[in-house]
């Protein structure tokens, strides 16, 4: 399964350091939606859907988390630990969020805004899906 990193330039000095994420620069997308996940428990996963249209790229701003993904073909395990790259999802990927640091911060930047119809939450209608679009 490929999986794409996106790696974000860092600007600093002895001040502390600045990571500017701009549309069609180093997002290759449009940001129509930004949202972040934080004090999640010990032991929870989260995700568990896949999206029909929507693009995402996830970066682990503080902390850390592994990433389950499944494309209905193959799957991938990755880990977000480093602020200056983003994962990037394209549609058609299921996810599962794990094993959160304390610390971690999970932002989320997306093309689309939120829309339920978008999402596909039971994995066996996915897989099915998976199969017909042959990705």
């Amino acid at each position: 399964m490929k999986v794409t990193f996106v790696d974000f330039d860092r600007h600093g000095d002895e001040r502390g350091m600045l990571v500017a994420l701009e549309e069609q620069r180093n997002i290759p997308f449009t940001i129509r939606r930004v949202y972040y996940l934080l004090d999640t428990k010990l032991h929870v996963r989260r995700g568990y859907h896949a999206h029909r249209q929507l693009k995402q790229i996830m970066l682990a701003v503080s902390g850390s988390v592994k990433i389950h993904l499944d494309n209905g073909h193959e799957t991938a395990e990755v880990s977000l630990d480093n602020p200056y790259q983003g994962l990037l999802l394209d549609s058609m990927v299921w996810r599962e969020m794990f094993d959160f640091s304390r610390d971690c911060v999970l932002m989320v930047l997306a093309d689309r805004l939120y829309d339920p119809a978008d999402y596909i939450r039971d994995y066996q209608e996915f897989c099915t899906l998976a199969k017909q679009e042959g990705k």
